[in-house]
């Protein structure tokens, strides 16, 4: 598998949001398949530290359920480059970096924000700039050209607005359109 489907958890909105969760897993939208996931809270002291924070994201965190607010305040946290590291080493098992392919949820959101953090971070994200997908495209392209919203029809498993279950959702979805415009 050579497709990741990345999500953030950010204390902004802005392409320089501070991160305070990622979750990721490698799927094959052809088929469905889910493969390997990657997850890691970062500490929000740290996060802001290098990101920005804004306060309509702090108001609408304190505005969701004690689940979804553990993101940022429980958990095994890590300092944000630790992470960074980490995440470069799970997707480094896609041997070929020409062949990484990574999915965020909106054009200027999760790709960039992280891209952006590794160049402050790290020199440069660890995937081609040419190979972002945006799953919006993908979810507007079904609901237009098939009448299909797969979105909101496959039931969410685990918690919203948990980064890794996020991102397993929007794999889920992503792939049942690819089938429904193949088929």
């Amino acid at each position: 598998m050579n497709h990741v489907m990345l999500d953030l958890e950010t204390m902004g909105q802005g392409s320089n949001a501070a991160i305070v969760a990622i979750g990721a897993v490698f799927f094959e939208p052809t088929t469905g398949a889910i493969g390997a996931s990657f997850y890691q809270q970062i500490d929000l002291e740290d996060a802001v530290k290098y990101g920005e924070m804004d306060a309509s994201t702090v108001l609408w965190w304190l505005e969701q359920n004690e689940q979804a607010r553990k993101e940022i305040t429980n958990g095994e946290a890590c300092k944000l480059s630790d992470t960074l590291y980490d995440f470069t080493d799970w997707i480094e098992q896609i041997e070929e970096y020409k062949d990484r392919v990574v999915w965020g949820n909106g054009a200027g959101f999760d790709n960039v924000i992280l891209g952006n953090t590794y160049r402050r971070m790290h020199g440069s994200q660890p995937w081609p700039f040419q190979n972002d997908r945006d799953v919006r495209t993908v979810v507007e392209l079904g609901r237009t050209l098939k009448g299909t919203d797969p979105k909101y029809d496959i039931p969410f498993e685990g918690a919203k607005h948990n980064a890794l279950d996020d991102a397993i959702h929007q794999a889920k979805y992503v792939s049942a359109i690819y089938k429904a415009l193949a088929g």
